[in-house]
């Protein structure tokens, strides 16, 4: 599957008319679309960040999405008045998704490898790094996205309440300080966001 992500950042005060905005027609555009697979919607109200991702059955399906999309998006964050960066990323493992709504947890994890380790980034993140995240109460789902070019790695992880999501984060901590040293990989950044929205058909485990 191919994943499109979506990074907008503005003005606080007007990030819960924007996220409003969001609620009332992201599925309703999304599901209308040829290969549509799944979406997710975050936010960090604090410092007036948005992120979201949009899920395709292939990359024929996630660039006809963008041409059909792309402007009602822009007019969508429009209030926001911030930055726009847009990624488009290949799936390379992705957990069976459960539930979350409002109280759940978004952590977000990008990294960089060698390009010619990504397949082994993978393998290290199925075999090791999920069956860890698994264990953890409040547990939802969890993915890793690749860009194999460049080999930036981007994963996420959902947890169903906050009690969860914070109990994870010493634990996570040391799972990611492992495999990057087993891949010789850099941390770029890590960050954390509300859940607002996720919706997610079941996919076939990879």
């Amino acid at each position: 599957m191919f994943v499109r992500t979506v990074y907008a950042t503005g003005h606080p005060d007007r990030i819960e008319q924007t996220l409003d905005r969001f609620r009332t027609e992201a599925l309703v555009l999304l599901t209308a679309r040829p290969g549509y697979r799944g979406y997710g919607l975050f936010t960090d109200r604090a410092l007036g960040k948005i992120t979201m991702s949009s899920w395709w059955d292939s990359s024929e399906a996630e660039r006809d999405s963008e041409a059909a999309l792309a402007q009602r998006r822009g007019e969508l964050l429009a209030p926001l008045g911030g930055t726009l960066t847009i990624d488009v990323w290949e799936a390379l493992v992705t957990a069976p998704p459960g539930e979350a709504g409002p109280g759940g947890g978004f952590r977000l994890t990008r990294s960089e490898v060698d390009p010619a380790r990504t397949d082994e980034a993978a393998r290290v993140f199925r075999d090791r790094v999920l069956p860890e995240l698994e264990e953890r109460d409040g547990f939802v789902t969890a993915t890793m996205l690749a860009d194999r070019a460049t080999g930036r790695l981007a994963v996420g992880a959902i947890y169903a309440d906050q009690e969860g999501f914070e109990a994870s984060r010493g634990p996570t901590a040391d799972s990611r300080a492992q495999a990057l040293a087993v891949l010789g990989g850099t941390l770029r950044s890590l960050e954390e966001f509300d859940v607002v929205l996720l919706d997610r058909p079941t996919p076939a485990r990879r």
